[in-house]
C-alpha cells in the first residue's frame, strides 16, 4: 500500500544530500553573499568606463570570472535546500535573498559586456589571440554583439532578471506548495495522492481502475489550477518575445535557439522526423501494451504502465550502487571513483519527501561536486534514472575540472547527450550478462518505457505543444487554458492516432512540467539521445576507442559546437542519418519486444 509522504524533517539524513559542502553554516552562506557584493563594488570602481584594451580585457575577465565562481555555490545552496523542501520558511526566504542580490549583481556587472562590443572588433580579436581561457567567451560575444542594447538599457534589464523569472517561481509556487491533492477511493478504500506519487506509483499502477482513477483525480485538480497556470506561463512567453523583439531577432525561435549554436533546421528536424516516423513503431508498443494487459481499449491513462508488473525488481539504494558501477566500468577508473563518491559522500538526495521538486536532475556547481536529486522508489527502474543524472554528473565532473567557468557548460542541444549515453550503457549491461527470457524483455521494456519513452515520446511530444505555443506567441498573439489545451491535445492525437484513447485531463499535461520555462529545452532530449545511441554503439562494437573519444567530449565542455562534440565522438548530426538509425533501432526494439512475448507466452 502506498502511503502518504513523510516531512522532511522525518526521512533518513542518509537518504538526503549534504550541502554543507557548499556553506556550513547559514551564517557563512550570509557572509559569502556579502563578500561577493563588496567584491562586485570593488570590481565595478575599478573596470568601469575603462574597459579599452586587449590587456584591460583580459584582467577584467580573470576577474569577472572570480565573481562568478563565487556566485555559484550561492545560487546553488539557495536553489538546492529549495528543491528538497519548498514548504520551507527559511528556504524560500534564502532564495529571495539571493535573487535579489544577484539581480544587484546582474545589474552592476552589465557594463562588462556593454563595453566589450562597443570595442572595436580588431581590438576584441587581438584579445581573442592573446588569450585561449576567454576566447570562447569573446568569440560568443561577438555573435551576440548586433543585439546588444544600449548599455543603461543592458544595466536595467539585468536588474529587473530577479522579476523577470517570477513567472516560473509563481508557476512553482502552485505547483508545490497552492495544489493539494485530496486522498482518492476506490471500492471503499482510500488511496493518498501527490504529485510524487502519482508520477512515481500510481501512473504505472498495474491496476487498472486504480491507475485510471489516479488519473481522473490528478488531472481534475491539476484543471481547478489551470487558469492560474496559463497565465503564469503566458507572463514568461510575453517577456521572452518582448526580449527577442527589443534585441532585434527575426523570430522569438532565432532569439532561443542562438545560445544553442544551431539553427531552426535541426530544431525543427529533431521534432517533424520523429512525430512522422516514431509514430508507428510507438502505436505498435502501445497495442501491444493493451494485448498484454487485456485491455478493452488503451488510454492516456495506460502508456505508463509496465509490461510486466510481475517482473518489476525492487532494489535498495545499496544495490543500485552495484548495478551502476558495474554497467558504467566501461568509463574507466576516475569516472568510477566519482560514482563511488556520489554515494558515499551524499551527493544524491534519495528521500521522498513533502514539498520536494518532482522528477529528478543534476546541479553541478562549478568548483565543486555535482548533487543529483531523485526520488527513491525502490523499483529497478530507479537504476535508469540514477544512471542519467550521474551522466550529467560525470559530464561536469570531466568539464568543470579541464575548462574554465566559461567554457564548462556546453550548448543545451548537446546537453542530455552524456545524461542519456549512461542509460543507453546500464541497457547494454543488463542484456550482455542474462539470457533468461522475461528478464530480457524487461530490460528491453525498460530502454523502451524509460529510456526512449521519456526522451523520444514524452519530452519530443512537450517538444512539438511548445512548436505550436511559440508559433502564436510569434504572430504577437496570447495563450490561456483553453487554447494550451487544443495544442497539447491536437499533438498527443496526431502521434497516437487511433491507437490509444486521449483521457480527458491527457491536455492538462502541460501544466507539469516546468521545462517550458527554460527556452527550447524539451526536444533537446531527443537530440541528445540519437548522439548518445549512437556513441554506445560504437562503444560495444570498438571498445576503448570510442570510450577515450567519448571522455576527450565530455572534457571538452562548452568549447566546442554540438556539431562538433557530435563529430569528436563519430556522429554527424548535420545529416539526417543519426535520428533515421535512432528510431529504427527503436522499431527494432519494439520488435523484440513483441517476439519476445510470443515466446514467452508460448513456454
Amino acid at each position: 500500500m502506498v502511503k502518504s509522504l513523510p516531512s522532511r524533517t522525518e526521512v533518513p539524513i542518509e537518504e538526503t544530500w549534504n550541502l554543507k559542502n557548499l556553506f556550513e553554516s547559514e551564517e557563512d552562506f550570509n557572509t559569502s553573499l556579502k563578500e561577493i557584493e563588496e567584491e562586485v563594488n570593488l570590481f565595478e570602481g575599478k573596470f568601469k568606463g575603462k574597459i579599452d584594451s586587449p590587456a584591460i580585457i583580459l584582467e577584467a575577465l580573470d576577474k569577472y570570472a572570480s565573481i562568478f565562481e563565487k556566485l555559484v555555490p550561492s545560487g546553488t545552496f539557495a536553489s538546492l535546500s529549495l528543491s528538497t523542501d519548498q514548504t520551507s520558511t527559511e528556504a524560500q526566504l534564502r532564495s529571495s535573498k539571493f535573487a535579489t542580490l544577484s539581480a544587484k549583481v546582474n545589474s552592476k556587472l552589465s557594463f562588462v559586456n556593454s563595453e566589450l562590443v562597443e570595442l572595436p572588433n580588431e581590438v576584441l580579436q587581438k584579445a581573442i589571440d592573446e588569450s585561449a581561457a576567454f576566447q570562447n567567451y569573446l568569440q560568443k560575444l561577438l555573435v551576440k554583439k548586433q543585439y546588444q542594447l544600449h548599455p543603461e538599457v543592458e544595466k536595467t534589464l539585468a536588474a529587473f532578471s530577479s522579476t523577470f523569472n517570477g513567472p516560473y517561481k509563481l508557476y512553482d509556487t502552485t505547483k508545490m506548495l497552492d495544489i493539494s491533492f485530496d486522498d482518492f477511493e476506490i471500492n471503499g478504500s482510500s488511496y493518498p495522492l501527490s504529485y510524487v506519487l502519482f508520477e512515481n506509483d500510481w501512473e504505472s499502477e498495474p491496476d487498472t481502475e486504480v491507475r485510471r482513477s489516479a488519473f481522473h483525480a490528478f488531472s481534475s485538480k491539476l484543471e481547478e489550477y489551470q487558469h492560474t497556470t496559463a497565465k503564469s506561463y503566458d507572463m514568461h512567453l510575453q517577456i521572452e518575445k518582448t526580449t527577442s523583439d527589443l534585441r532585434g531577432y527575426n523570430s522569438i525561435f532565432d532569439y532561443l535557439l542562438l545560445n544553442q549554436e544551431v539553427d531552426r533546421t535541426l530544431y525543427d528536424r529533431q521534432i517533424d522526423l520523429i512525430m512522422k516516423e516514431l509514430a508507428p513503431h510507438m502505436r505498435k508498443y502501445a497495442k501491444l501494451l493493451q494485448k498484454v494487459h487485456g485491455l478493452e481499449k488503451m488510454t492516456f491513462a495506460d502508456l505508463k504502465i509496465s509490461l510486466d508488473p510481475s517482473y518489476e525488481p525492487k532494489i535498495t539504494i545499496e544495490e543500485s550502487k552495484k548495478y551502476i558501477e558495474d554497467a558504467l566500468g566501461v568509463m574507466g577508473e576516475e569516472y568510477l571513483e566519482m560514482v563511488e563518491r556520489s554515494y558515499k559522500e551524499r551527493w544524491i538526495d534519495f528521500a521522498q519527501n513533502t514539498g520536494k521538486s518532482t522528477g529528478a536532475f543534476c546541479s553541478s556547481p562549478y568548483g565543486n561536486h555535482p548533487y543529483i536529486l531523485i526520488s527513491w522508489s525502490s523499483r529497478m527502474n530507479e537504476v535508469f534514472v540514477l544512471a542519467h543524472e550521474l551522466g550529467h554528473a560525470g559530464h561536469f565532473y570531466h568539464a568543470n575540472k579541464e575548462q574554465n567557468i566559461f567554457n564548462a557548460r556546453p550548448s543545451l542541444y548537446f546537453i542530455e547527450a552524456p545524461s542519456t549515453m549512461n542509460e543507453m550503457l546500464v541497457a547494454n549491461h543488463l542484456l550482455e550478462n542474462s539470457n533468461d527470457l522475461k528478464f530480457k524483455r524487461w530490460v528491453i521494456s525498460s530502454i523502451v518505457a524509460r529510456t526512449y519513452y521519456h526522451n523520444f515520446v514524452t519530452h519530443l511530444l512537450e517538444a512539438a505543444y511548445q512548436r505550436k505555443v511559440y508559433q502564436r506567441i510569434d504572430e504577437g498573439l496570447p495563450v490561456n487554458a483553453p487554447i494550451l489545451n487544443e495544442f497539447k491535445r491536437s499533438v498527443l492525437e496526431e502521434f497516437w492516432g487511433d491507437a490509444v484513447e486521449i483521457t480527458e485531463g491527457a491536455e492538462l499535461t502541460w501544466m507539469r512540467q516546468p521545462h517550458y520555462y527554460m527556452g527550447l529545452y524539451p526536444y533537446t532530449y531527443s537530440a541528445g539521445l540519437t548522439i548518445s545511441t549512437q556513441v554506445s554503439k560504437r562503444v560495444l562494437d570498438e571498445g576503448q576507442v570510442a570510450v577515450d573519444e567519448w571522455t576527450e567530449v565530455l572534457k571538452a565542455g562548452g568549447t566546442k559546437s554540438p556539431i562538433e562534440l557530435a563529430k569528436m565522438a563519430g556522429v554527424d548530426i548535420t545529416t539526417e542519418k543519426p535520428l533515421r538509425d535512432t528510431i529504427a533501432y527503436i522499431g527494432t526494439l519494439i520488435d523484440e519486444l513483441v517476439s519476445l512475448t510470443e515466446e514467452i507466452d508460448s513456454n
